[in-house]
């Protein structure tokens, strides 16, 4: 009898979900934008975890895979960019899940009463852009496509902040750019030369340190934080108005700037598995970055995503 009640408590203590057996209590260290992941799971009631969440404010894609590469971010996420410089480098990173969001905030901008109506129109003309970036990428794509190439356009490397404002002042013919930048730019009257639709495809993987998955406690609450931000995101598109309320205040941005980018989505956003697409999206990106000389080589990027890591709608 004895036997058979250690053995039992052994099984039932194996049952137990890594995160509960931990010893101490498990600290996950993952990174999001200004107004990110820790709202959206605030407002949508998933932000009380079983473990703790340190959160970390980045500005870029490209600084949190530099974090997570040193080891000092277990998860983060980015657009498909700073994934491909990981792959041509070695960084010690796996990508492991996808957000499918919008690609109609990505655009190039032509000012009020620009004589430009297509992208044809832009050779020769100064376009502003940000190097190693989304923009960077679907201009020379949509450049392409119009048998141009970005040497037949001055490129103008700028910050958003930098680029608004040169874009402000006529100093620029043409702007690449994203986000908020593109409703604030509309309400001063610039027009949408073209989106991005049909180029971009909207994916921004979420990815781990290296070893994180090794680490039981700290992998499943990796799993769990990711399946809440999954189950979180229906609540921007079912409560907007709160959303928006909520980012204005954060982000001291107005709140109908926030919605007119809310009403005009391509998608709505979205966590998803890694998956084929996934993969060969990632791919397309780094071949053109190949292309045109933005690396130095091209890379498989396949190497670099961990299928089998995230259990998105699944019971761990």
């Amino acid at each position: 009898m004895g036997g058979t009640t250690r053995r039992a408590a052994i099984l039932g203590a194996l049952a137990v979900p890594a995160i509960a057996r931990a010893q101490v209590p498990v600290t996950l260290r993952v990174a999001q934008y200004k107004a990110g992941d820790a709202l959206l799971l605030r407002l949508a009631g998933l932000a009380d975890t079983p473990y703790r969440v340190e959160w970390s404010e980045f500005g870029s894609g490209n600084l949190m895979l530099e974090a997570a590469n040193a080891g000092a971010l277990d998860l983060a996420y980015g657009s498909e960019i700073p994934p491909t410089f990981a792959a041509v480098s070695g960084a010690r990173v796996k990508l492991v899940a996808v957000i499918r969001g919008d690609v109609n905030e990505q655009v190039v901008l032509v000012p009020q009463g620009s004589a430009i109506r297509d992208i044809a129109g832009l050779k020769g003309k100064r376009v502003g852009f940000v190097r190693a970036t989304t923009t960077h990428y679907y201009l020379s794509r949509m450049l392409a496509e119009a048998g141009l190439s970005l040497s037949d356009v001055q490129l103008v490397n700028l910050t958003p902040s930098d680029g608004q404002a040169a874009f402000r002042s006529g100093a620029l013919d043409a702007w690449a750019i994203y986000g908020y930048s593109v409703p604030v730019a509309r309400q001063g009257g610039a027009r949408v030369l073209r989106t991005a639709q049909g180029i971009l495809s909207g994916n921004y993987p979420y990815f781990i340190r290296a070893g994180l998955a090794d680490e039981p406690a700290r992998a499943e609450a990796a799993r769990d934080l990711l399946d809440r931000i999954r189950r979180a995101m229906p609540f921007i598109q079912e409560r907007p108005a709160e959303y928006a309320a909520a980012q204005a205040a954060v982000l001291n941005v107005p709140e109908p700037t926030i919605r007119a980018l809310l009403d005009n989505v391509s998608q709505a956003r979205s966590l998803a598995p890694a998956d084929d697409a996934a993969v060969a999206s990632h791919q397309a990106v780094a071949d053109e970055f190949a292309r045109i000389g933005v690396i130095p080589r091209r890379v498989d990027v396949a190497p670099l995503w961990d299928r089998g890591f995230a259990r998105l709608g699944r019971s761990a």
